[in-house]
Order: structure tokens, then sequence, then C-alpha cells
């Protein structure tokens, strides 16, 4: 009984640990939020603990047969990768969701490393986590500027045009654009899809104030 409760603290420990590193992420509006990183770090643990412990009244009744005690936790680094895989999108030149990838697959060492009973390195490595995601961002987050797609409609191409000079003059670097034209019972109506990035002095998301104070233009989606 002591034993069964000693795996209930690893898993409290992992979920716990999950959870800290998934509010942040919820916090950044991110797919993943703490209940996946919860779920990816609880998992893990569970993998470890029925990795190393699952199999011994098998192995007591079995004399010479010898199992790699590792084999399952294992699987867990492999696994990961397809919910990680889930949450990355690729369009055009924007990339998005790969340091949501990158802390699911810390999650899962996270809850490996709480069910083999390693908790000081699940603390630290929670700690470390957090320290990646929040203090490097706020030290480092000018060095490289970030883009982001942006679609929205108008009724003549000359708002279109208009719009990206709008926006280059206000130190936004359009990377790519697309535009597609459409007939609605409403009449014609011109989509743009665009790749932004902010240069010099301008802020990340600047942009959306100078999307809101367009009339001519109807924002639909922004990545």
């Amino acid at each position: 009984m002591e034993m069964e409760w000693n795996f209930i603290v690893r898993l409290c420990v992992a979920g716990l640990c999950g959870t800290v590193i998934g509010l942040d992420r919820e916090y950044r509006v991110k797919d993943a939020g703490f209940r996946t990183h919860f779920l990816v770090a609880l998992g893990s643990a569970l993998m470890m603990i029925v990795s190393q412990y699952g199999f011994e009244d098998f192995l007591a009744t079995h004399d010479g047969l010898r199992l790699d005690p590792s084999r399952i936790a294992a699987q867990v680094v492999s696994g990961i990768g397809f919910i990680g895989a889930g949450t990355i999108i690729i369009h055009r030149q924007l990339v998005r969701g790969l340091t949501t990838a990158a802390s699911l697959w810390a999650t899962a060492g996270i809850g490996l490393a709480a069910g083999a009973h390693m908790y000081i390195v699940a603390g630290a490595a929670t700690a470390l986590t957090l320290f990646g995601l929040e203090v490097l961002t706020l030290v480092f987050g000018g060095l490289g500027r970030r883009r982001t797609m942006i679609v929205f409609s108008a009724s003549k191409k000359e708002f279109i045009d208009a719009m990206f000079e709008r926006l280059e003059s206000k130190d936004y670097s359009v990377i790519s654009y697309e535009v597609e034209t459409q007939r609605t019972s409403d009449g014609v109506v011109h989509r743009a899809t665009i790749v932004i990035r902010a240069k010099g002095q301008a802020g990340e998301e600047g942009y959306i104030d100078l999307l809101r104070a367009n009339p001519d233009i109807t924002v639909e989606k922004i990545v």
C-alpha cells in the first residue's frame, strides 16, 4: 500500500509541473494549454511507473526472464512527437506552434522524471522551462521579429493597395501577399492574404490599430 501512495505522489508532482507550464501557454493563448500539458506530464509519469514496476509480479513467477524497464518509457519520446506536430502550423512563409510543441516535449520529459522519483530534477526542469518561455522572451524578444499572417477583404482593390502602403509607411515589411477576387451576391470582394514583419521601431502588434482605423477593409483572420 505504501508503494501505491508513492506512485500517486509521483503522478501528482508530474501533473502539477505540467499544469504550471500549461498555464503559461494558456496565458499566451496557445492551442495547447494547461489541460494538455497536465495530461502529457501525467501520462508520461504513468508510463514511467508502469515501465519500471508494472511487470514485477510476472517476472517473479518466471525465473531467468528479464525485461528492459525503459522500453515503455522510451516510447513516450516518440509518441509525444505526434501531439507536438499537431500544434505546428505552416502556411506560406509563416510557422506557428514550434515553441508550444517544444514545451510539450519538455513537459513529457518532466513527467518521466517525476515518474522515476526524480522530484528535484522535475522541479528544476519546470523552472528552467518557464525561464525559457518567459524570461528569455523578455530579454531577447527584440532580436527576432515574428511574422504575422493577416487575411482581410475590401470592396475595391485600391483599398487593399492603400493598406499595403499604410503598413510599409509604419515600418512593417510585407514579406508576401496574395489577392483573390470573388463575386458574391453583394458584388465583387477582393480578399488579401499577407505576411508581415515589424521592423525598426514598429511595435509587434501595432498593425492591429492600423487595421482597425481603416473602415474600408474587413479583417477576417490574424495568425
